[in-house]
């Protein structure tokens, strides 16, 4: 019988990919030997260029209050998008792509590593020097993750991810859609608490004939 696949669309630059960290990881544990969860990088921000305004910053940081407030998540707010920032989400996308050519078994680790990176300490992740050092945390070479980061394949992979996205019309994140064979069912379309969302995979099981 074919394999369920829990498509996930994300950004690791997404305030409630963050604050969904935790429940996605409760679903890949609780469902480990039954269900592939497939993560796509939606691409929040990609290719940004501009800084943020005084405006954009605290309609940011609003957000980011709401998700600290609802799921518990840590956010280092002192300092947190400095003036010069320019929120560009594609090379943090980028390198969970390029960790992925080097270790499959990374992807999620790395994922979440950048998040808490972001987030919790307050490091900026769009410079290639800060994702090296977290790919070489989970024992990543850091020159290979380098070359692998900067090539044109990697680019294209991840380019890839943001068309797949928006070819599927998903939109925001996070987002969750259960597929088995040619069926499919969307899960989630923004954050769900684990309880609820546990209710509902199981429903789409059953359904799917999973």
């Amino acid at each position: 019988m074919e394999q369920p696949i829990l498509w996930y669309f994300a950004d690791p630059m997404c305030s409630w990919c963050w604050g969904f960290a935790p429940v996605i990881e409760a679903i890949r544990e609780g469902h480990r030997d039954s269900l592939k969860v497939a993560l796509v990088l939606g691409g929040l921000r990609p290719g940004t260029t501009r800084t943020l305004s005084p405006r954009e910053r605290e309609e940011i940081l609003h957000h980011w209050r709401q998700v600290s407030e609802m799921t518990g998540q840590p956010f280092r707010f002192e300092g947190a998008l400095p003036e010069a920032f320019v929120y560009d989400t594609e090379p943090a996308s980028r390198a969970v792509v390029a960790m992925g050519e080097l270790d499959r078994e990374a992807v999620f680790p790395l994922f979440k590593s950048i998040q808490a990176a972001f987030y919790a300490a307050g490091r900026d992740v769009t410079r290639p020097e800060v994702l090296a050092d977290l790919a070489f945390g989970l024992d990543a070479d850091r020159a290979a993750f380098l070359d692998a980061l900067e090539s044109d394949a990697v680019r294209s992979k991840t380019a890839a991810h943001f068309e797949m996205a928006r070819r599927l019309g998903v939109g925001g994140f996070p987002t969750l859609v259960l597929q088995r064979g040619d069926r499919h069912r969307v899960l989630a379309r923004g954050y769900r608490p684990l309880v609820e969302l546990q209710a509902e995979l199981a429903s789409a099981l059953a359904e799917l004939g999973a």
